[in-house]
């Protein structure tokens, strides 16, 4: 299933939003039909060492992975030392949305199947931009995320939807199941048993990346 594809080397980009613009890293494999772009959550960046494994076990299944940041240098400065902007997940979200129009304006992969990876909070703002983009966007990955900060656009997302949640991570356990049920969408919820928050036990975080990879392979790869 998985392969040494050939990847187009690491590009850095400037990308609009706002009155700003946000650094991000494009890789692609050859012949991809599909890109995940990466929505990091509390206090993190598109260097975020797990990110990065899981965007590399991504593009060895033929997808190709945009990591970004989500919030420019200056925010990222006032977040740490408020730790409110990570949790503003109408900001992260518009983010993510510019970031997709952006792609779909880029030579080279205009024409892929978009799917979106997110973590902690990025998971719920990854599934806000799927609530307001619909059909645009061809699945959802959620890692150990907070999906319920999506709140009443739960139900609007259509995009086939994985969410995957470390087995001792009881209280994030309990907001995924109760994001998982007001959700209509193709959806399914996996517990990585033994798995702390950030997934840091042995082989927890290769469990992650296989079932993102796996889930991704299947809906912005089949035609």
């Amino acid at each position: 299933m998985y392969g040494n594809r050939a990847t187009t080397a690491s590009k850095t980009y400037q990308i609009p939003t706002g009155h700003f613009h946000l650094e991000g890293e494009l890789q692609l494999p050859e012949r991809a039909a599909g890109i995940v772009l990466f929505a990091h959550g509390s206090g993190s960046s598109r260097k975020s060492p797990r990110n990065q494994f899981v965007a590399r076990t991504i593009r060895e299944a033929g997808v190709g992975t945009l990591l970004f940041d989500l919030l420019t240098p200056e925010e990222e400065a006032v977040d740490i030392r408020t730790r409110q902007l990570r949790f503003d997940i109408e900001l992260l979200a518009k983010r993510l949305v510019d970031a997709t129009r952006w792609v779909k304006k880029e030579d080279g992969a205009s024409h892929l199947k978009i799917g979106y990876f997110g973590s902690s909070t990025g998971g719920g703002a990854a599934l806000v931009a799927a609530a307001e983009l619909k059909q645009e966007i061809g699945a959802v990955v959620s890692r150990g995320g907070r999906p319920d900060l999506a709140g009443d656009l739960l139900p609007q997302v259509t995009a086939p939807s994985l969410l995957i949640v470390g087995g001792l991570d009881y209280p994030v356990i309990e907001m995924n199941k109760e994001a998982y049920a007001k959700m209509l969408c193709e959806r399914e919820m996996k517990i990585v048993s033994g798995a702390t928050h950030l997934f840091e036990e042995p082989g927890a975080l290769e469990k992650v990346a296989h079932l993102a990879a796996d889930w991704f392979e299947r809906y912005l790869l089949s035609n």
